[in-house]
C-alpha cells in the first residue's frame, strides 16, 4: 500500500484503536468494528496479538462497551494462553448486559458466555465472537 509514493506499512487494528473507533458509533457499526478487529487478530502471529491487547482503550462513552473491551482482551489473551492485560481488572458492570437481547440470544448467552464476559456482567454467546 502506498500513499503519494511513500510506502505505508500495514498495522493491525489494536484494541485501543478499536475503543477510539467505537466512540459515537451506532450499535451496528460497533459490531462491524468488533468483527473487523477479531478478523485481524486471528491472522496475526502470537507476539503481535499480545501487543494488540496491551494498551488500554480510551472510554467509549458507554460503560457497557468499556467493560466489553476489557472482557474481550481477557478472553483473547486466555485463548492464547496468556494473562489478561492489567488495565481491565477493575472493569465490570453492576447489572447484567445482554448485547443481543432477544429471548433466544439471552438463553444462549446465559449458557455459553465465556468466563471473562460472565464475571463482568456481559452476556454474549461465544459464537457471537467468532468471525466466519
Amino acid at each position: 500500500m502506498t500513499e503519494r509514493g511513500r510506502g505505508v506499512a500495514y498495522q493491525p487494528l489494536t484494541l485501543a484503536r478499536l475503543g477510539e473507533l467505537l466512540v459515537g458509533a451506532d450499535e451496528s457499526r460497533r459490531w462491524r468494528l468488533v468483527a473487523e478487529f477479531l478478523e485481524e487478530y486471528g491472522w496475526e502471529p502470537s507476539a503481535v496479538r499480545q501487543s494488540m491487547l496491551s494498551a488500554e482503550p480510551p472510554g467509549t462513552g458507554d460503560q457497557r462497551w468499556d467493560v466489553f473491551l476489557a472482557a474481550l482482551a481477557e478472553h483473547l489473551a486466555a485463548r492464547d494462553g496468556r494473562g489478561a492485560p492489567s488495565w481491565g481488572e477493575s472493569r465490570s458492570l453492576r447489572s447484567l448486559w445482554f448485547p443481543f437481547n432477544t429471548r433466544a440470544a439471552r438463553v444462549d448467552a446465559l449458557v455459553h458466555a465465556p468466563a471473562a464476559f460472565r464475571r463482568r456482567g456481559v452476556y454474549v454467546a461465544a459464537q457471537e465472537l467468532e468471525v466466519a
